[in-house]
């Protein structure tokens, strides 16, 4: 299989020496899913996913079926987990990605063993994205339908089956599947609590695969569109990003300041992590105090998972940990009564 991120760097390249259709023709077989194939309409569940909660301490995998089709998942119960009522944690992971890979480079299973909460890994197939990249630039999957229609019906069932607190509910990825849970959360405010986004691009107005590449190249594609309030976030970027635009990460707060019309205090700290990366962090809070956006910036990192595991691809051993500290601005947020099951 093809290296997604050596045909996103060729295609880049193909634009900045003028050759836009040649970089949209690479991306295609990288971005766009392979020609559908004729099947049958999706069976209607009968029962859920798993049988029961799984037992402590275990990562398994399930199919999940609804109205959408199919999607294989990993699911991690922490160990000492017999209490009920457990924060969830969904994790996209980038192109070229899987679950496996995704939860061994950025060593969330391990943090959910030490806090005490669920880590829900939904995968991409090959055949809605023959690079496993999750389908952000695609208009149909940027709302309540799509992709995240799909990943927030699986969220609600390992919810219902695992016992999940409802209102501590919150998803994070990186890349592609950072873009992805940036729109999955701004389209399923009733469901996500958080949302964390590593080297991503902000919700836009992104609608091709031309506009994609484009986002990804400059950091001109997020901060626009409809400016709906955006849940809590916080953003890791890497300052050295040759795949994406460090810039995109002032999107997040575009989209925040034209959201509201509250005063925003910001506080900025610098600090410098055991492995000897430089970083900044600027959080930005209301005034009263409630943080709704924190932006890493980690100097000297590429396009990968700060503080991440070499067990996993795509990691900056030496960066802060971001696993680590998006969990605790999770944990952080809770929301006091159930969420609505809106379709």
């Amino acid at each position: 299989m093809q290296n997604p991120f050596r045909t996103i760097a060729r295609a880049q390249k193909l634009v900045r020496t003028g050759r836009p259709f040649a970089a949209a023709t690479a991306l295609h077989t990288l971005l766009a899913p392979p020609p559908a194939k004729p099947r049958a309409a999706p069976k209607r569940r009968t029962k859920p996913p798993l049988p029961a909660r799984p037992a402590p301490g275990t990562f398994v995998q399930g199919r999940h079926t609804s109205a959408q089709g199919e999607m294989i998942y990993k699911l991690y119960t922490p160990v000492g987990s017999n209490r009920r009522k457990l924060p969830l944690v969904v994790m996209l992971h980038g192109c070229g990605q899987s679950a496996d890979d995704f939860a061994a480079g950025t060593a969330m299973n391990r943090l959910a063993d030490e806090y005490g909460f669920l880590v829900l890994y939904p995968e991409q197939s090959r055949q809605a994205n023959f690079g496993r990249c999750w389908n952000w630039h695609r208009p149909g999957d940027q709302v309540r339908s799509g992709e995240p229609k799909t990943i927030a019906a699986l969220t609600r069932d390992i919810a219902v089956i695992c016992h999940a607190h409802p209102g501590r509910i919150y998803i994070a990825g990186i890349s592609a599947g950072g873009a992805a849970a940036a729109i999955t959360a701004a389209a399923y405010p009733e469901l996500f609590v958080a949302v964390g986004v590593h080297s991503g691009v902000a919700r836009g107005d992104i609608t091709t695969l031309t506009g994609a590449l484009g986002a990804m190249r400059s950091g001109n594609g997020g901060g626009t569109g409809k400016a709906r309030t955006p849940p809590p976030t916080i953003v890791f970027h890497g300052d050295r990003d040759k795949i994406v635009h460090p810039a995109n990460a002032a999107g997040f707060l575009g989209h925040l300041r034209r959201s509201t019309t509250k005063p925003l205090v910001s506080r900025v700290s610098h600090g410098r992590s055991a492995g000897g990366r430089d970083y900044t962090c600027t959080v930005h809070a209301h005034a009263d105090d409630a943080v709704v956006l924190e932006d890493w910036v980690i100097h000297g990192s590429g396009h990968a998972w700060s503080g991440g595991s070499v067990a996993g691809s795509h990691t900056d051993p030496a960066g802060p940990d971001a696993s680590r500290e998006m969990i605790r601005f999770f944990l952080a947020r809770r929301r006091p009564t159930a969420p609505k099951h809106a379709a």
